[in-house]
């Protein structure tokens, strides 16, 4: 064989050879980014931390089948309760990055920092959030026949150290209790808390008389609004819901900076990567923006939100930190 022929070959081999190994080192960042490109090219997991049937469980369901018409595919809904909600959060934390597993959450999430001693994820590193969806007060409700006729009688009433007025909620650490526990530290009043298994069993006392006050979730309570047989006192929302405009605000009724508005949203596990992270905010965005899920949005009591990354990140570690305080002040731990 000649020898300058063999050198040139034996030269091509070996560039061959680191050409290739280049490209092999290069292949997964190259697979990663067009994995991002393509991003979605299947269905996507929306977990819920509730039983289905639920509010959070009806926006999940209602924002998964419009994801195919903004995103491409539509979303697969399980639900994982348990906990309230940690048994679902931990299994979402433990997902890959991918952006094809997503965490429906409400206001819970937020609270349980604050009322279990421990919890099998962190909630501010192990998550990042997606969009926040929408949002829904609840409503402090009397019977037809309460003596109570405003937020002002009422708290009157509940002024004194010993009283008989109570209020069921939709159970321990849930938004309403807190809602109740706020109010008594904003009103310096004495309101007994007693928790229910839920806003449906709290709705069946209030109704019977049982007790002579709930704080329910609005869509809960609408229906027997509308009817008369329940008397809306005042939203915990910041201002009026659009579901209930001639009910005023705890705020607006002599209690400034009173506000405990419920909102549910989409979060994702840490890592994800921002540009799926952002696509999923845009093609999410662009469902709750079209008519008929913002009919549908409102027709249930919810006020339809579009915050994104960021904005959501701030509402949810925002609501961590407020609620940790507030528990701590009236020493409220559910394990």
């Amino acid at each position: 064989m000649h020898p300058q022929r063999s050198g040139i070959t034996l030269r091509n081999k070996t560039a061959a050879l680191m050409t290739g190994a280049a490209l092999a080192l290069a292949t997964p960042a190259f697979q990663g980014a067009s994995a991002q490109e393509t991003f979605p090219n299947k269905p996507i997991n929306i977990t819920v931390t509730f039983p289905p049937g639920g509010g959070t469980d009806i926006l999940a369901r209602l924002i998964g089948n419009y994801m195919s018409e903004t995103l491409g595919h539509g979303a697969i809904v399980e639900n994982k309760p348990g906990a309230s909600g940690n048994v679902g959060a931990k299994y979402l934390a433990d997902r890959a990055p991918d952006g094809y597993s997503l965490l429906m959450v409400n206001s819970s999430f937020a609270i349980n920092p604050a009322v279990f001693s421990k919890l099998p994820f962190d909630p501010k590193r192990d998550f990042v959030p997606i969009v926040n969806m929408a949002w829904i007060p609840s409503v402090l409700v009397v019977p037809a026949n309460s003596p109570y006729k405003t937020l002002t009688e009422l708290l009157t009433a509940a002024k004194p150290a010993k009283n008989d007025v109570s209020y069921g909620s939709c159970g321990n650490g849930t938004p309403q209790h807190l809602a109740g526990a706020s109010l008594n530290i904003f009103a310096k009043t004495h309101i007994t808390h007693i928790p229910y298994g839920g806003c449906g069993p709290a709705l069946k006392d209030v109704l019977g008389g049982q007790i002579p006050l709930a704080i329910i979730t609005a869509s809960s309570a609408m229906t027997q609004i509308q009817a008369g047989k329940l008397r809306a006192l005042a939203v915990t929302s910041p201002n009026r819901s659009a579901l209930l405009p001639d009910v005023p605000s705890v705020a607006e009724q002599g209690y400034p900076g009173y506000e405990l508005n419920q909102w549910h949203g989409l979060l994702a596990p840490a890592n994800t990567p921002p540009a799926v992270q952002q696509k999923l905010f845009e093609g999410i965005n662009k469902a709750l923006q079209l008519p008929a899920v913002k009919e549908k949005l409102i027709s249930l009591g919810y006020t339809p939100a579009y915050d994104g990354p960021a904005a959501f990140k701030k509402i949810v570690d925002g609501d961590i930190d407020k609620f940790v305080k507030l528990a701590k002040d009236i020493g409220l731990k559910v394990d």
